[in-house]
């Protein structure tokens, strides 16, 4: 399938790592121009490194807080005048924060809010005058199940998960007259530091292949997912391929998930 993807200019936010890098080898494999976010320069600097040798293609890469207006202003400009515009945004900033509700001091709530959601509204928001001039674009959230299914003691980031998808949803509509579609995707259990880090503390006698099919993990499919399955959906969202989808969520979850 064709996914119209080559000359595109993607911004990637959580770039440098997990999803976020998986989505932007893919993207460029495709033939899409890739800017990579993250706070940290060097692991930023890594991740450019491997996109260009699996890839050919060298992404730009800028060192911002997506949980920053002003950082996110200043990504944004510097992506879109090293190409020449922004086609796409992908809003994958964000680390796993789940404690019970009387555990969480405000500022806590404040800050997974700043990454999670506000990140999310500043990006598209100072990409969106960008989209508007190439005449259209995509716009993916990645959001979690949590936003749609919030268990016990997973606050704050079930709640900012789930403004996030009441985001995408407003957004798809607002956005439907500039051609700009906007998506995202649920993610469940995939491979990333905070599985990883899971692993080694609760089974480092396993091996991660052994890990990762534990029956314990209670997921249909019978595995915890890869990175790079995360972004073939991602991809697929922010392609001509999905030409007219807009508005939805896509759960990646191994079936998990009791919702759609």
């Amino acid at each position: 399938m064709e996914l119209g993807l080559k000359g595109k200019t993607a911004i990637i936010t959580g770039g440098s790592k997990g999803i976020g890098l998986a989505s932007a080898q893919l993207l460029a494999a495709e033939g899409a121009q890739v800017a990579i976010v993250a706070r940290n320069e060097d692991g930023l600097r890594r991740a450019a490194a491997l996109i260009k040798e699996k890839t050919g293609s060298e992404p730009f890469i800028i060192a911002a807080d997506a949980g920053v207006e002003g950082d996110v202003e200043r990504a944004v400009k510097a992506a879109a005048e090293h190409f020449g515009g922004i086609d796409i945004v992908v809003n994958n900033a964000g680390t796993a924060a789940a404690k019970p509700f009387a555990d969480i001091e405000a500022s806590v709530w404040e800050t997974d809010l700043d990454l999670k959601l506000l990140g999310a509204v500043h990006f598209s928001r100072a990409a969106l005058p960008y989209m508007r001039q190439a005449g259209g674009g995509a716009i993916v959230n990645v959001t979690a199940i949590g936003g749609k299914t919030p268990g016990a003691s997973s606050l704050p980031s079930s709640v900012s998960r789930a403004a996030g998808l009441a985001l995408t949803k407003a957004m798809s509509k607002d956005l439907a007259a500039d051609r700009i579609r906007v998506n995202a995707v649920c993610i469940g259990s995939i491979r990333s530091d905070q599985i990883e880090r899971i692993w080694q503390a609760k089974a480092p006698e396993l091996t991660w292949e052994q890990f990762a099919v534990d029956p314990r993990h209670d997921i249909p499919l019978g595995r915890i997912g890869e990175a790079e399955e995360a972004a073939n959906v991602i991809a697929f969202l922010v392609s001509d391929a999905a030409s007219y989808v807009t508005g939805t969520s896509v759960n990646i979850d191994g079936g998990k998930a009791a919702v759609l």
